[in-house]
């Protein structure tokens, strides 16, 4: 396989007339130069240089080369120069995951704000619950609950205070009762929610630091978050959801929120990628405008 540098040493040699030049250039020793061309001109299984100690010519074959290896290093560095300005300014494809929840509910009226204020930017959405595999799909980011099970993402965080509440609707409340503790939830039909294929039928709560777990029950299991909250809002039983997710339910009185004296499980909210180079500045922009965002959501009454 060519290597890039010792195309450069060459293109540098033949237009110095002299290797060494092209190794104090370069930054290498006059012995790795004249190894480079070794390494090129097997490759090509042609002689490029004719040289001695003191003189230094291009022969036929290395004449017809060198346009051809000042063109492959001219299109790198063009390359290069590409991705550096892709890096400085805000714009160009990105491939946003959401959940559907968050999704359908609350980032819209977000995304709308980001592109008018960086019109370059053309997004894809991709709005759902199924946990994107971020390096087989074509996903640049990912909006995600609780940290990424995989150490090597990146996660940047949008809602790090964030946690469930359990919540019914008043209708459901008044057919049924209200929990007092936790242990009640067993005698309650309990909207459970899966994820990845893992039913979660554990609720945790916490008493004074202390953690407390249930396991609950119901009639309804769901893999998409946004038809578990609307089935809670229409009474069919109690969901224990992210606070964004149901924060405008609560605050309109379409739920309620359950045993207040218990902490919920903390469900922090990130902005996920595959690499802290991956972190452009767009990404940057995005992040920030998210982050002030929820914020503000979380603090408006």
């Amino acid at each position: 396989m060519i290597r890039l540098e010792d195309l450069a040493i060459f293109v540098c040699a033949a237009d110095n007339g002299s290797l060494s030049a092209a190794a104090r250039q370069h930054d290498v020793t006059p012995a790795v130069a004249s190894a480079a061309m070794k390494r090129l001109e097997g490759e090509l299984g042609a002689r490029l240089l004719a040289r001695s100690t003191r003189s230094l010519r291009l022969t036929p074959d290395g004449e017809r080369y060198l346009q051809h290896a000042r063109n492959v290093l001219a299109e790198v560095n063009a390359g290069r120069d590409a991705v550096a300005h892709g890096r400085r300014v805000i714009g160009g494809n990105l491939s946003l995951s959401a959940p559907s929840d968050f999704g359908r509910n609350l980032i819209g009226q977000w995304l709308d704000e980001f592109q008018a204020q960086h019109p370059a930017v053309n997004l894809q959405v991709h709005v759902s619950d199924r946990v994107a595999d971020m390096y087989r799909q074509p996903v640049d980011v990912a909006i995600r609950y609780s940290a990424p099970d995989d150490s090597s993402l990146v996660a940047l965080p949008l809602a790090p205070d964030n946690r469930r509440v359990l919540c019914a609707s008043p209708d459901y409340l008044a057919r049924h009762g209200r929990p007092r503790s936790p242990a009640d939830l067993r005698q309650h039909n309990c909207l459970r929610y899966v994820l990845s294929d893992t039913l979660h039928s554990q609720w945790n709560f916490f008493k004074d630091d202390e953690p407390v777990q249930v396991q609950v029950s119901g009639d309804r299991t769901c893999d998409d978050g946004e038809l578990v909250r609307r089935w809670a809002v229409n009474g069919r039983g109690i969901a224990y959801k992210s606070r964004l997710d149901v924060l405008a339910d609560l605050r309109n009185g379409r739920l309620e929120a359950l045993l207040e004296d218990y902490e919920g499980e903390p469900s922090p909210l990130h902005l996920v990628c595959t690499h802290r180079m991956c972190v452009s500045p767009t990404v940057r922009a995005l992040r920030e405008l998210l982050g002030e965002r929820i914020a503000r959501y979380l603090k408006d009454r």
